[in-house]
């Protein structure tokens, strides 16, 4: 759930330095700011989270780990309120969604507190190349670096941080500038819960502190979730210094429309899809591809609700705005028809539906960042599929049809690490969330999420 390279703060390694500020987007005012961390306390942070993952890491029990957990779901549940309203106050959410937002939270840490146990439990093997047993024990490897968006402030942390530390593995934690508030109540949440220092630290990082941070010896991987430019600078410095990384992206989703019984319903889903935190999700439907005979009618009940329902919240800044200003703009010149209602004001921008793209024109396979959808005509299944696939992205998709083989055909032939039918809306925890292609690789969240930064030592024995 992130975003485009033009449309992120990037907030990972480049150079230059990060001011961690609160701007209201909806007024633009600064709201509080925040000291950016020196050298001296970026590596006191390593190291803290170096000595916690050698002891408490290593010594404590799964058991007591969850226990961990299970208090920070008490406490995302019981700060609610106060949670979400600083999310609306950074990037503009509207509240019911912050709320939601953190709502998932809980969700995610109790999963892992559930399930960690199972998880990580020795997993025996047949052998059949001799005598003896072996066994696959998963084990932490130290400590990670999270480098996280604005997007989903306290979401973002919770798939990375809930497997991590119920693996024993230690976090230091970079947020994006613009949300140091997030990042405070987060680090003052674990704490609270009775993590030891070192298991969860904060860092207000600049860009060139982040770099050291990664190439640094005693950090084991790095997981981001941010912009397609961020993420290769981050794997640039990580693969140098033989770090494992994950990494989520952007996205540019296709939503495919073949059948349908009740097209209203449809819409329904299309406009729900295309509206998630104002269009600023990496797994939001972004481009709507429908079969020719439900095109026309589609067009209009879908310009007709999108534009009715859009939230009327802000973007997540006037920058975010100004550029997918440009974009519109951009696809315009090139051929593409608006519809729209308003204008843009600072960071608000109204919804809207582009319509009569072609291959030849550039956003045609890029991600819109914010309420604005383009909608493709297909001929058939696979000129349906050929358009779906027809982007750099492959994070996340839609398929709506009344045909359960064709679905099954179609889900198949997506290119993109998730697949969702006649359904939005349907992620889970315990549902692996990742892509592949320019939206990155690695996965997060469900068994496969505590997967990614455990050592998987075999033990083989022999004898007794």
């Amino acid at each position: 759930m992130t975003s485009n390279p033009d449309t992120t703060v990037d907030n990972t390694v480049t150079t230059g330095e990060a001011t961690y500020a609160v701007t209201d987007p909806a007024t633009g005012d600064v709201l509080a700011t925040y000291p950016t961390a020196t050298d001296a306390e970026v590596d006191a942070a390593v190291e803290v989270a170096h000595a916690a993952a050698s002891g408490w890491g290593r010594t404590t029990s799964v058991a007591e780990r969850a226990t961990l957990l299970r208090r920070v779901a008490e406490l995302h549940a019981e700060r609610r309120d106060q949670l979400a309203a600083i999310i609306e106050q950074e990037m503009g959410k509207p509240l019911a969604e912050a709320e939601g937002e953190i709502d998932f939270c809980v969700d995610i840490y109790t999963y892992y507190a559930e399930h960690a146990g199972q998880f990580l439990a020795d997993e025996v093997l047949e052998v059949t190349s001799g005598a003896g047993t072996g066994i696959v024990r998963r084990s932490p490897v130290g400590v990670l670096l999270g480098i996280m968006p604005w997007n989903f402030p306290f979401y973002q942390v919770a798939r990375f941080a809930a497997p991590n530390l119920a693996t024993g593995n230690t976090i230091v934690l970079k947020h994006a500038p613009q949300c140091p508030s997030s990042a405070v109540a987060l680090a003052q949440i674990f704490a609270d819960a009775g993590f030891p220092e070192g298991a969860y630290v904060n860092v207000l990082a600049t860009n060139e502190q982040v770099a050291q941070v990664i190439a640094d010896p005693r950090v084991a991987g790095v997981s981001l979730t941010g912009s397609e430019r961020a993420g290769a600078a981050v794997a640039e410095i990580a693969g140098r210094h033989l770090k494992k990384v994950v990494l989520e992206l952007g996205g540019s989703d296709p939503f495919i429309v073949l059948s349908t019984d009740d097209l209203d319903a449809t819409v329904t889903a299309a406009v729900a899809a295309r509206l998630d935190n104002t269009g600023q999700a990496c797994n939001a439907a972004k481009r709507f591809v429908v079969a020719e005979d439900l095109y026309d009618d589609f067009v209009v009940r879908f310009t007709e609700r999108l534009l009715a329902e859009a939230t009327g919240a802000p973007l997540s800044s006037v920058a975010a705005a100004e550029n997918l200003a440009r974009q519109v703009d951009d696809a315009v010149a090139q051929g593409a028809e608006l519809a729209s209602t308003g204008d843009r004001s600072g960071a608000y921008f109204p919804a809207g539906v582009l319509t009569g793209l072609t291959a030849e024109n550039d956003m045609a396979r890029q991600e819109l960042f914010g309420p604005v959808a383009m909608v493709f005509c297909a001929a058939d299944e696979d000129d349906a599929v050929r358009i779906a696939n027809d982007t750099p992205y492959g994070l996340g998709s839609y398929v709506f049809t009344t045909d359960r083989d064709q679905a099954a055909r179609v889900a198949e032939r997506i290119e993109a690490g998730m697949v969702f039918v006649n359904g939005v809306g349907a992620e889970g925890a315990e549902l692996p969330f990742g892509g592949i292609k320019r939206s990155g690789f690695g996965r997060e969240l469900g068994r496969l999420g505590m997967d990614e930064f455990v050592n998987k030592k075999l033990i083989r024995t022999v004898t007794a």
